[in-house]
């Protein structure tokens, strides 16, 4: 009887030690899995700096899979109906007017870049010549639209209302001494605004696009203290989830900072 109850011990401890050491074995492979993330982003430079960082993320667990957009509005409503876990394209002016307008509630998770805006044109060499009554093409944001306004401003081409705060709009002009005439139009049109307007307000991104060289090819542009800081966004509920902060860290190495630095040559600087 005694012998029966040893063995039956001895095989309760035995069984025992294989559940204990099979739930170890699982824990690892769930810490050990990879995990995807689809992160919207605008072709350049956005989805090409989440294409440098995302060897070295894959080996961290963390894959990325890159979604090009164009829309900001419906990239940000993707991004909260969770059919995008994060977004990398804008900064956050804009990402403050869509969420007011939309009654979305995303969150920047942190800032990584800047990309100076500018003025360009196929018709003229300098910002001096530009005639009266000129057309200007702007971006037809309010938060671009004040950009441009205020870009036009800080070169005392137009002057705006002092006591003004907030987004700039055409009745905050005070001082039009060549009746600029300001047009808004779609941000991804710009470029292509620039055969029908004497010049245009264009996003960075977009002049990338173009083969356009800002630092060389723009009238005016901002200078490098613009708190236009292009951001990765997210949502509240996976903003602190370890995913999206290592692609946060990921973001803001050495490594891309330098990468920012040899590749976009002044038209793309980093913010950290």
């Amino acid at each position: 009887m005694k012998i029966k109850n040893v063995f039956l011990l001895a095989m309760t401890i035995i069984g025992l030690f294989v559940i204990t050491g099979c739930g170890t074995g699982t824990e690892s492979a769930s810490e050990n899995e990879e995990v995807t993330l689809k992160v919207g982003a605008s072709s350049i430079p956005h989805a090409e700096i989440l294409e440098f960082v995302a060897p070295d993320l894959e080996e961290d667990g963390v894959k990325l899979e890159i979604v090009i957009t164009t829309d900001g509005v419906q990239t940000n409503q993707q991004t909260a109906d969770g059919d995008l876990d994060a977004n990398f394209f804008q900064h956050t002016p804009y990402l403050e007017q869509v969420n007011a307008d939309s009654g979305l509630d995303l969150v920047v998770v942190e800032g990584i870049h800047i990309e100076p805006f500018g003025v360009y044109s196929k018709e003229i060499n300098s910002i001096d010549e530009l005639s009266d009554g000129a057309e200007i093409a702007v971006p037809n944001n309010p938060s671009n639209f004040s950009r441009a306004l205020l870009l036009f401003a800080d070169n005392g081409i137009i002057k705006l209302d002092e006591a003004k705060s907030g987004d700039y709009v055409l009745e905050d002009i005070t001082e039009n001494s060549k009746n600029l005439k300001f047009i808004p139009v779609d941000p991804p049109l710009l470029v292509h605004s620039l055969d029908d307007v004497e010049a245009s307000a264009i996003n960075t991104n977009y002049a990338l696009e173009a083969n356009l060289k800002p630092q060389e090819d723009s009238l005016i542009i901002e200078g490098n203290d613009s708190p236009y800081v292009n951001v990765l966004v997210s949502r509240h509920d996976n903003k602190d989830s370890e995913p999206i902060q290592k692609l946060a860290d990921a973001l803001k190495t050495e490594e891309v900072r330098e990468f920012i630095l040899e590749n976009y040559e002044g038209a793309v600087v980093p913010a950290f």
